[in-house]
C-alpha cells in the first residue's frame, strides 16, 4: 500500500480544490461483474484486491463458521459503491475503519455503500464481520461446501469462495492470503501456502496459513476436520505438506502411495516447465464423495474416487502441472481454459513416456484415431468451448492433441522453449490464448494463426498433418490403446462437478 505524499508547496492548492465537491456524477458504483462472459456476475468492477486476511472459527459438529475477513484493495475508478461476493451473513462492514451500508443481493452479491466516496487510486481496506451455516446456502442451485464426516471442505471450480469468504471472485484479481482458523482441539485445519504457527487455548486450536504469492480466489482451500498430515522436503528442497483424511478406508493406501509421490514429480515437471514458482506444494485427500480433484494453490484437492482402482500418478501429474499452468499463470477470462487444462493433459502424457507407458504422439495418434469426423467430440471448441462445455473431455484431449500439433509445427527445440518460457514470461499474472500463440510464434519465429485455429477453433475433425497421414490412418483402422491410457481417462472426469451455468 503506498500513501501519496503532498509537497508543502502544494497544499494551498490542495485545500482550493477541497472546498470544490467533485461532480457527484464521476462516482459511479462498481460493476456487479468484472466482465467474463462466460459468468457476467463472477468478479466485481471498480477495485482490486491485493490481500486477504481471514480469521475465522468453525464448528465441525454444527457447521456454523464465524469470522472477520479484512481486505486489502485499491479503488480502480471514482466509486460510490462496490460489491464483494458472498452468501454468508453480513453482522458488520467498515471500509477505512468507518461504518459502510451494506445489503445482500441476488445471486451472490453483496453491495458495499462507504460512508464517503471513494476517488480512483485510493488503497482501502475493507472489513467484514460475518457468519453462517455455509452447507444451507445456494446460487443458482448449487452448493460447494463440501461436509465431511469430521469437518468440511472449500474446493470447487470456477467457485467456492462465496461459501466462506468475501471476495472479488474472478481469477483476474489474484492475491494473498492469510488464513487463521480456530477449531475445537483434535481437528485440524488445511489451507494453502505454508503453515505458520498453531497455538491452543481453552479447548480451542487456531491453526495460521500463509500463502505468500497472488493466488486467484477459486484456487484458495479450506479443510477441517481429522487428518494425518505428513510433511518433508523434495529432493530440489521444496517444501512438502500432505494430508489424508483417518476413515479413508479401502483408498487410503492407494492415495498415499499416489500423493506421497507429490515431491518427485513437482522435481521432474521443473525440468519441463521451470523452476517451481511457490512456497510449498502437497495435497489432501479427504473424506469426500465428490468425484474431482482440484489445482488448489500449492495444496491439491483430491477426491478418494481417484483412487478406487488403485494408485494413480497421473492425476498427481495432471494436478502439479497446473501449479504453473493455472494457477501461477492464470487465465485472463474463463474461455481461456485450454492454457490451463490442454497442458495439464500434455503433463500426463510427457509423464507416460517417461513411465515408458506410451509415447506423446503415440497418446495423440490414439486420441484422434478414437474419435470419427462425425463425433460431438470435435464440435468443442477448446480455445472457446463455451461455459457448458468449459471442462468437456476435448477441452482435456482434444486440447493436449492441439498442444502435440503445436509441437510438431514448430519441433522440440522451439517447443520446449516455449513450454518452459511461459510460466516464467506471465509468472503470478493472466494470460490468455492469444497470448500464449503470440509467445509461441515470437519463441519460434513461425506464424501459427491457422494451425491455432484449425486444433482450437474448429468445431470439425481438423484433417491429418501430412507428416503424420500414413500412421493416423493405419491407427484409424484399429487404434492402438497405450498402457497409460486407463490411467490418464480415469482423470476425464476430474473437473467433472462442471455447473453448467
Amino acid at each position: 500500500m503506498h500513501r501519496r505524499l503532498i509537497a508543502p508547496g502544494a497544499l494551498a492548492a490542495a485545500s482550493l480544490l477541497l472546498a470544490i465537491p467533485a461532480s457527484a456524477a464521476s462516482y459511479l458504483p462498481g460493476a456487479p461483474g468484472i466482465g467474463d462472459p462466460y459468468y457476467p456476475y463472477y468478479g466485481n468492477g471498480g477495485y482490486d484486491v491485493s490481500h486477504y486476511d481471514l480469521r475465522l472459527t468453525y464448528q465441525p459438529r454444527t457447521d456454523e463458521l464465524e469470522g472477520t475477513a479484512t481486505l486489502l484493495a485499491t479503488t480502480t475508478q471514482d466509486l460510490s459503491r462496490f460489491d464483494l461476493d458472498f452468501l454468508l451473513d453480513v453482522s458488520e462492514v467498515r471500509v477505512n475503519g468507518a461504518k459502510a451500508a451494506f445489503s445482500a443481493s441476488a445471486p451472490h452479491e453483496l453491495e458495499i455503500t462507504p460512508a464517503a466516496p471513494l476517488p480512483k487510486g485510493t488503497s482501502i481496506t475493507v472489513v467484514v464481520r460475518y457468519s453462517g451455516v455455509p452447507s444451507t446456502k445456494s446460487a443458482y442451485g448449487f452448493n460447494t461446501w463440501h461436509r465431511t464426516p469430521d469437518g468440511a471442505i472449500a474446493a470447487d471450480e470456477p467457485e467456492s469462495a462465496w461459501w466462506w469468504f468475501p471476495s472479488n471472485d474472478h481469477p483476474l484479481d489474484k492475491a494473498t492470503y492469510d488464513v487463521s482458523v480456530a477449531v475445537p482441539d483434535g481437528t485440524q485445519v488445511i489451507s494453502n501456502g505454508t503453515l505458520q504457527s498453531t497455538t491452543s487455548q481453552l479447548g480451542w486450536t487456531r491453526w495460521n496459513w500463509r500463502s505468500n504469492k497472488p493466488q486467484a480466489t477459486y484456487l484458495s482451500t479450506l479443510a477441517i476436520g481429522k487428518f494425518d498430515i505428513t510433511t518433508g522436503k523434495s529432493a530440489n528442497g521444496i517444501p512438502v505438506v500432505n494430508a489424508y483424511s483417518k476413515d479413508l478406508g479401502d483408498e487410503a493406501g492407494a492415495a498415499r502411495a499416489s500423493v506421497e509421490r507429490t515431491g518427485e514429480i513437482a522435481d521432474w515437471l521443473t525440468g519441463y516447465f521451470g523452476p517451481y514458482p511457490f512456497s510449498s506444494v502437497g495435497g489432501y485427500v479427504p473424506n469426500t464423495t465428490t468425484g474431482y480433484a482440484l489445482e488448489t494453490q500449492t495444496r491439491v484437492y483430491y477426491s478418494p474416487r481417484q483412487f478406487a482402482n488403485g494408485s494413480n500418478t497421473s492425476v498427481v501429474v495432471h494436478e502439479l502441472a497446473h501449479q504453473w499452468y493455472g494457477d501461477s499463470v492464470s487465465l485472463k477470462g474463463w474461455k481461456d481454459i485450454w492454457i490451463n487444462e490442454g497442458f495439464a493433459r500434455y503433463a500426463q502424457w510427457l509423464w507416460s513416456e517417461h513411465e515408458g507407458e506410451g509415447t506423446t504422439q503415440q497418446l495423440a495418434d490414439y486420441v484422434y484415431a478414437s474419435h470419427p469426423a462425425d463425433d460431438p467430440f470435435w464440435t468443442v471448441k477448446p480455445g472457446d468451448p463455451g461455459p457448458d462445455n468449459q471442462f468437456d473431455t476435448a477441452v482435456y484431449d482434444r486440447g493436449a492433441l492441439a498442444v502435440q500439433a503445436l509441437r510438431n509445427e514448430i519441433g522440440d527445440r522451439a517447443f520446449f522453449a516455449v513450454l518452459k518460457g511461459w510460466p516464467q514470461q506471465h509468472a503470478y499474472g493472466n494470460a490468455s490464448v492469444a497470448d500464449f500463440r503470440a509467445y509461441a510464434e515470437k519463441v519460434s519465429g513461425k506464424r501459427l494463426a491457422a494451425l491455432f485455429d484449425t486444433w482450437l477453433f474448429q468445431p470439425s475433425k481438423p484433417a491429418a498433418p501430412s507428416a503424420r497421414t500414413a500412421t493416423l490412418t493405419r491407427a484409424e483402422a484399429a487404434p492402438v490403446r497405450p498402457k497409460s491410457w486407463k490411467k490418464i481417462e480415469a482423470t476425464n472426469d476430474v473437473h467433472g462437478h462442471a455447473h453448467g451455468h
